[in-house]
């Protein structure tokens, strides 16, 4: 089959999954800075990838489910690599993929009941885009009549860190078109993943389906009647700002935490499996990053300003631009340098970094969950320096956004600007600044950056008081519809 559309003119509306922290990616993945909005591979983020393989003839813009602090990520992402945003999603707290997928469904078919959903992960990478889109036109007249898709990749080692699909026979986990299913299998030990990669019916489970909005919620109704009904609530009760679907808080907490695959799929009579062999991963944790890379003659993977002399089977990562991370006689090792943060852990250990974010948050440290460059909707800054009584940071506001028009009741700021043009407002000021250029922003005063630009704006904001939290903002006017602090 050649192509999606010689299925029927109706486009497959994409559905990708943005939630999840990626604690096993720390340092450079974060609950602030999840992994799938990380630049891990390529230049591009996870997230960016997922969207490229189901962009273009054949595709609706993808729908995003994402909870409330990375909202605007998924704006922002979407407009660096020049991809319409579909329908975004905001889900009040995290349930899981079994409510997000619902919500997807119960959102596409309020106007189209048989409309045909992909539903992808956003921290899986997937290398080949025409081998995949091969195999979503070769599972669709599937979906189409009513079955539920799920892609299960030919494993190729005994993996014990994910689940597995169980098919008829051997020959099945070949095939080029959707197979009957046995059942789900949990994450076996390492005798059991052998077993099963030598005995040829089993698959990897990717997480990743494609079904039509009517089965779906067809499946919710029976199998998991408690969860159709909150969900459904939520959907009802769900307001829209300027970009964004905020589904219903009260309802949406009635739904369990629970993914997708134990809600509905273990259940439904209606499955159907596409195997798929072309390169896949996770990434789930720094060893598969290195899988996942371009080695050198000793296997090493090296990114970012790292040298390395008598190494072999390593992974080097500086995400530092002005600091050199050089490895000395290391053999299958892991080196994470960030900002904040340095990992140094055998590869072989990797899967165990999440209890390390535990550990860290257990000790209130702030490198658990944040991290020096903190997102907005109309740029991010990073915290040069914090101090008693005062704080350095540095802004970037990106071409034709603005700040809120705010004041401050507990601090004070200084604004240097480095790059650009800015209009700057300060209660009744409103003027110009170019490179050079100064202001003062007293205790309370009302005040805007504005960029009318095309050209990004960089400055240095020093702020004084006793409080230099980010709560202490209270807006007046704001073009993104923000409510909380951020």
């Amino acid at each position: 089959m050649s192509s999606l559309t010689s299925v029927t003119a109706s486009p497959i509306h994409p559905v990708i999954l943005c939630g999840g922290a990626g604690t096993r990616l720390w340092p450079t993945s974060r609950r602030a800075q999840p992994k799938q909005f990380s630049l891990i591979v390529d230049g591009h983020s996870l997230f960016q990838h997922a969207v490229k393989l189901v962009d273009g003839e054949g595709f609706s813009p993808p729908l995003a489910i994402v909870g409330t602090g990375q909202r605007f990520r998924v704006l922002e992402q979407l407009a660096r690599i020049e991809c319409a945003a579909g329908e975004i999603i905001v889900e009040p707290d995290a349930r899981n993929t079994a409510p997000a997928v619902l919500a997807a469904a119960l959102t596409l078919g309020a106007g189209n009941p048989d409309a045909v959903m992909r539903v992808l992960p956003s921290d899986h990478r997937i290398a080949d885009i025409a081998a995949f889109r091969s195999a979503v036109a070769a599972a669709e007249p599937r979906a189409r009549a009513g079955d539920l898709v799920t892609f299960g990749i030919r494993p190729t080692r005994p993996e014990t860190g994910y689940g597995y699909l169980e098919l008829a026979t051997p020959a099945a986990r070949d095939a080029e078109s959707p197979q009957d299913l046995l059942r789900f299998v949990e994450k076996p030990d390492a005798a059991r993943a052998e077993a099963m990669l030598q005995g040829g019916v089993h698959l990897w489970n990717a997480g990743i389906f494609l079904m039509s909005a009517r089965s779906v919620i067809a499946a919710f109704q029976p199998h998991a009647p408690e969860i159709y009904q909150a969900v459904r609530e939520s959907v009802a009760d769900a307001n829209s700002d300027h970009y964004f679907l905020h589904l219903g808080k009260p309802g949406w907490m009635k739904a369990d935490n629970i993914s997708i695959d134990y809600a509905i799929m273990e259940k439904a009579s209606n499955m159907a499996v596409m195997p798929f062999a072309g390169r896949w991963s996770d990434l789930g944790d720094w060893a598969s990053v290195w899988r996942d890379s371009d080695e050198d003659e000793d296997g090493n993977v090296i990114e970012g300003d790292a040298l390395a002399f008598g190494c072999t089977g390593t992974l080097l990562r500086s995400e530092v631009s002005d600091q050199m991370l050089v490895g000395l006689n290391l053999d299958e090792m892991i080196v994470i340098a960030t900002a904040d943060a340095v990992l140094v852990a055998p590869r072989g250990s990797s899967q165990q970094v999440g209890r390390v974010v535990s550990q860290l948050r257990l000790l209130d440290r702030p490198q658990a969950d944040g991290g020096r460059r903190d997102h907005r909707p109309w740029g991010w800054y990073e915290s040069i320096a914090v101090r008693n009584g005062f704080q350095v940071k540095q802004i970037v506001v990106e071409p034709h956004q603005a700040l809120s028009l705010q004041s401050h009741n507990q601090r004070a700021e200084h604004w240097i600007i480095l790059a650009g043009t800015a209009r700057v407002t300060v209660d009744e000021m409103v003027r110009e600044l170019v490179p050079g250029d100064y202001v003062f922003i007293p205790v309370g005063a009302i005040h805007r950056l504005e960029n009318h630009h095309d050209e990004p704006i960089m400055m240095v904001e020093l702020q004084i008081g006793d409080y230099l939290g980010e709560d202490d903002i209270v807006r007046y006017s704001d073009r993104y519809a923000r409510t909380e602090a951020v």
